[in-house]
């Protein structure tokens, strides 16, 4: 066996890994919980809708099932993002919060919870129900889209992506100086609804949610494969890349495209999830061990999922009724593996050379 069947074996054995780990903890999220369902009852429940305890059917596909797909869907897409800006900018620290999506996002969902007041009573968004209904994942996406639509604008103009970085943390910030402006006028009851969103969730999210996010997923990653050739050339320098006939503008904004299209609807129906799309990417790369997108994608949406499947496995602490954030475990998960990535690497940014 050369050296390079002994990479594409030891690539397909890691594939192999990631793909049983995620089989195998998906399965544990839909078994364990405040109520436990027993393992052999679970095919009769998938395949015929029945069971012994009735209410196992209504926890399962109403609660358990869709709360696992949704974490899975969120970490892959939040992966690949990652990904894609820590390539775009060659700086390990971006993420796909970085160009101030998610804080359009946030922005969104504070002028329907804190700057609705004027138009709309406390008492009327209750009955509205909008911790889960698409008012709050409308409003976030719309915040998204117009900040993505921003950077976009700003991306024709500029040609270096340094700038166009810190552009992004700009509209950033100043979005959440909005934010805070309106939390500060607010009632302590918006106030609190809000910061329960900033938390992150995966459990209000429902089937046709699940579509849309699925839809994304399927469109922003699709898009990141087609890019990977590009994405390789931009490893090894802009000027590199341009030499080699790469349209440099082009791809940057189709790479934000991905970016907003993958972060944008997580963001809207889960939340602002923290550290999944800055810790995963160093993961993948320090095990797969090369630089090469066709391969770290399907890789980071494999580990990505996996990733967020377990953090929220943590989160709900089976057999307790009781739930932490999920953005405070995914934070406590992802800090050490950076961490170890960069003790272990002592050097991430010969991971953009």
């Amino acid at each position: 066996m050369n050296k390079t069947q002994g990479k594409d074996f030891y690539y397909a054995k890691l594939m192999i890994t990631l793909l049983v780990g995620c089989l195998f903890f998906f399965l544990a999220e839909i078994i364990f919980g405040s109520v436990y369902i027993p393992l052999n009852a679970i095919p009769e429940i998938i395949l015929n809708k029945q069971a012994e305890e009735q209410a196992w059917v209504n926890i399962l596909w109403q609660i358990r099932l869709p709360r696992a797909i949704t974490a899975s869907v969120a970490g892959a897409a939040l992966a690949v993002a990652g990904l894609l800006m820590q390539t775009l900018f060659s700086n390990p620290l971006a993420g796909p919060s970085v160009l101030g999506i998610s804080s359009g996002a946030s922005l969104g969902v504070g002028a329907v919870l804190l700057g609705a007041g004027s138009s709309l009573t406390l008492q009327g968004l209750k009955e509205m129900g909008i911790a889960g209904s698409w008012l709050l994942a409308g409003a976030s996406a719309m915040g998204a889209c117009l900040v993505l639509l921003l950077v976009l604008a700003i991306s024709f103009r500029v040609r270096d992506a340094v700038v166009l970085l810190i552009t992004g943390l700009m509209i950033g910030n100043m979005t959440l100086a909005i934010v805070s402006i309106w939390q500060y006028f607010s009632a302590p009851e918006m106030i609190r609804d809000y910061l329960l969103w900033t938390f992150g969730h995966l459990g209000n999210v429902s089937g046709k949610h699940l579509t849309v996010m699925l839809l994304s997923l399927l469109i922003g990653c699709g898009l990141a494969y087609f890019l990977s050739k590009s994405l390789n050339m931009l490893l090894l320098g802009e000027n590199y890349a341009r030499s080699m006939g790469l349209h440099i503008q082009r791809n940057r904004i189709l790479i934000i495209v991905a970016t907003g299209i993958l972060t944008g609807s997580v963001t809207a129906f889960c939340g602002p999830l923290a550290f999944v799309g800055i810790a995963v990417p160093h993961l993948v790369r320090s095990i797969s061990k090369t630089s090469d997108h066709l391969k770290n994608i399907p890789a980071c949406l494999l580990a990505g999922a996996l990733v967020m499947i377990v953090c929220d496995l943590i989160a709900r602490l089976p057999g307790s009724s009781s739930s932490l954030p999920i953005n405070a475990v995914t934070s406590l998960a992802g800090s050490p593996v950076v961490i170890w990535v960069i003790l272990r690497k002592r050097n991430l940014q010969s991971n953009f050379r």
